[in-house]
């Protein structure tokens, strides 16, 4: 990547940062409900309403639209993302504690996922419309089909109630506590994956070059690792950046149902109790990760096609 096209890049991310502070801080100050009364006003807790116009003067909640959202720019240019309602303490420090987790959960699915829709895939393309094909197929769209609650869910009830082998609290990130989690999400990412390895397979093995090979003799092992599998997975790059970027962003029903520390949840823990702050914090890392994780597939179609390093379309 040039130096021209790398400034762009960053310029259109710049913007793309800037309009998703707007709109995030947007939504959220013309959301239904009063943050305020949701921290004062705890059970039967009654709070007079000279309070309540009290803290929220402290909060800066009864300034104009675009003081709120200009101090809150310029705190974020700062790195300073605000205080938590609920947490009483800096949005950034709060996401960082539960960060951990969420990277240990993405970056474990991506890993089961990788390991099982890679290899079914390709067996999927090699034995196309026979039995293999058809059960791998069979397979994946059914782990498509099914919610990623409900399989969270059954593996809770088998694996976790009936066996006992794993915990069916969470809380702590914990070994025991990250496989269930984990196996939920690689059962609904390698169910999409194997489909699409399989397609971008089958779409090299009717490519000239393939048929050349064949009529040059070579074996179909060698065409398959030498050729056809370095070129088919250049598309999947995209797919699996989205994938990696979703996971990244937290998965809340997932970390909900099995009661995993992450940011997917702690998301909706802040939802849930008005806490403005933390939720623009959250949107604001989600689009972040997004960014750069697009920005390093695109990096990496640079130096995995050669046409690319070249300057050429490809």
């Amino acid at each position: 990547m040039k130096g021209k096209d790398l400034i762009r890049r960053l310029c259109q991310m710049l913007i793309t940062l800037l309009g998703v502070t707007f709109l995030t801080f947007g939504l959220t100050y013309l959301a239904p409900g009063d943050p305020v009364e949701m921290i004062l006003e705890t059970g039967d807790t009654m709070v007079s309403q000279e309070t309540i116009e009290k803290t929220r003067h402290e909060l800066g909640l009864d300034r104009p639209f675009h003081e709120q959202y200009l101090h809150w720019l310029s705190g974020l240019l700062h790195g300073d993302m605000g205080m938590s309602y609920s947490a009483k303490m800096p949005v950034a420090e709060k996401l960082e504690q539960n960060l951990l987790g969420t990277l240990l959960l993405a970056g474990t699915a991506t890993l089961m996922m990788l390991v099982v829709s890679v290899p079914c895939g390709v067996i999927a393309a090699l034995y196309r419309n026979r039995w293999p094909d058809y059960l791998i197929r069979g397979v994946s769209f059914l782990g498509v089909s099914m919610p990623s609650f409900w399989v969270g869910l059954l593996l809770l009830f088998v694996f976790g109630l009936k066996l006992g082998l794993f915990p069916i609290s969470g809380g702590e990130v914990t070994l025991e506590g990250l496989i269930l989690p984990s196996a939920t999400l690689a059962i609904l990412l390698s169910s999409k994956y194997t489909r699409q390895v399989r397609i971008a397979v089958l779409e090299e093995f009717s490519q000239d070059y393939v048929i050349g090979a064949k009529a040059r003799g070579l074996s179909m092992q060698r065409i398959l690792w030498r050729h056809v599998l370095p070129n088919a997975f250049l598309p999947l790059i995209t797919l699996f950046g989205l994938a990696l970027g979703w996971l990244l962003g937290g998965v809340a029903i997932v970390e909900i149902v099995f009661g995993w520390p992450g940011i997917g949840r702690l998301a909706v823990r802040a939802i849930e109790m008005r806490d403005y702050p933390l939720l623009e914090g959250f949107v604001l890392w989600t689009a972040i990760f997004y960014m750069v994780v697009n920005f390093l597939v695109d990096l990496s179609y640079v130096y995995l096609d050669p046409r690319l390093k070249k300057g050429e379309r490809p």
